[in-house]
């Protein structure tokens, strides 16, 4: 993913929406070329709405997708490190590239972790506390949230790279791993971590090809162009250039208005950030992929060109 140009991008959040209705998205999205991506999230029980309803399994609904497209590159924002073991991860992950002949960014975030009620601009008590114990999850401290995903990070770019190894982590072992076949991109999918800590954001100094943060409604424009900061100060610490970093945000579009989600969009590029992830609310109007480009990208594009 590169950070010359601002890159766009479609998030289908599959939570109370149809196979079908995401399917019939990410097609329509596939032929625009103004759109270059179109992403999935990671959750096993609705966050929001009626708690008994449907929610579709991230990478299984991933790779169905990826079958069915030609040209989007894809991926979840974020996968849950807490939800696999990273070596079945990293396994699930290169089937998806070889399935979608090279089109994966991988995705990555710490996962449930103890968070205080309206964390991460999400209101109420943490989600994750009931998706985990209906799954048979922990949650687990921050600090070792990220010590995992460091570990994880690790052990996926072995995966991708070995032809055989063993690993001893403090969490993680392995032992004897071989993962074939091996991703279509070599030496493996670009890799995003999402997330906005100040210890994550090292993390994303150290290991990410691109860094990922909710934008508009969870977190506004400041927060997040002060993030980027905080990113760009872990990276003159590392002696890495900045702008190795692609700077990605999601961002809820509003159908009625699509002024105020221009504005916005218009604001973070003006701040930085130079991949936009345009979240879809449910239901999805037909047309909605062509409704974006024409409504929301291309009259972005013209003023920030």
């Amino acid at each position: 993913m590169t950070t010359a140009t601002v890159r766009f991008g479609i998030k289908t959040t599959p939570m109370h929406v149809p196979y079908d209705d995401i399917r019939r998205v990410w097609q329509e999205a596939d032929g625009i070329p103004e759109i270059s991506d179109a992403w999935l999230w990671d959750h096993l029980l609705p966050v929001a709405g009626p708690k008994d309803g449907a929610v579709h399994e991230g990478w299984t609904l991933l790779a169905a997708l990826a079958a069915q497209t030609a040209r989007l590159r894809l991926g979840l924002l974020v996968t849950s490190n807490r939800i696999r073991p990273p070596a079945l991860l990293g396994k699930t992950a290169s089937t998806v590239d070889v399935v979608s002949g090279g089109r994966l960014v991988l995705g990555l975030g710490v996962g449930g972790t103890h968070q205080p009620p309206g964390a991460g601009g999400i209101r109420g008590e943490n989600p994750a506390v009931a998706e985990y114990a209906a799954y048979g999850l922990t949650l687990v401290a921050p600090a070792e949230g990220i010590a995992r995903l460091a570990e994880t990070v690790r052990i996926l770019k072995l995966m991708w790279t070995r032809d055989v190894f063993d690993f001893e982590g403090e969490y993680y072992r392995l032992t004897g791993t071989r993962n074939e076949p091996k991703p279509v991109q070599r030496p493996g999918p670009p890799l995003l971590i999402g997330g906005w800590g100040t210890r994550l954001l090292r993390l994303v100094a150290e290991h990410a090809d691109v860094w990922n943060v909710p934008g508009p409604p969870h977190h506004t424009v400041e927060f997040v162009a002060e993030r980027s900061r905080v990113l760009d100060a872990h990276c003159a610490d590392l002696g890495r250039d900045p702008a190795q970093i692609a700077r990605s945000v999601q961002v809820l579009v509003s159908y009625d208005d699509p002024a105020t989600t221009r504005a916005t969009v218009t604001a973070l590029i003006r701040a930085g950030m130079n991949h936009i992830v345009l979240s879809l609310p449910r239901p999805y109007p037909q047309g909605v992929a062509r409704r974006l480009a024409e409504e929301v990208i291309a009259p972005v594009r013209a003023v920030t060109a």
